[in-house]
């Protein structure tokens, strides 16, 4: 697989945890762009925690 391939084939999803509950989720193209959403929600609402991670495409549904 070259990396183009890898690259097209992966979105970060980032997630919004309370409670042990999903409340919010928002997909992005790259890590930085997910990251740089991260930052900016915690100093919004720093009591809220968000998880970031890698998922590939296909697993998204539209």
């Amino acid at each position: 697989m070259t990396e183009a391939n890898t690259v097209s084939s992966m979105v970060w999803k980032c997630e919004q945890i309370r409670a042990g509950q999903v409340y919010n989720r928002v997909m992005f193209d790259t890590k930085e762009e997910a990251e740089q959403f991260r930052v900016q929600m915690n100093k919004a609402e720093p009591d809220l925690f968000w998880r970031v991670e890698a998922v590939e495409a296909r697993m998204v549904w539209n």
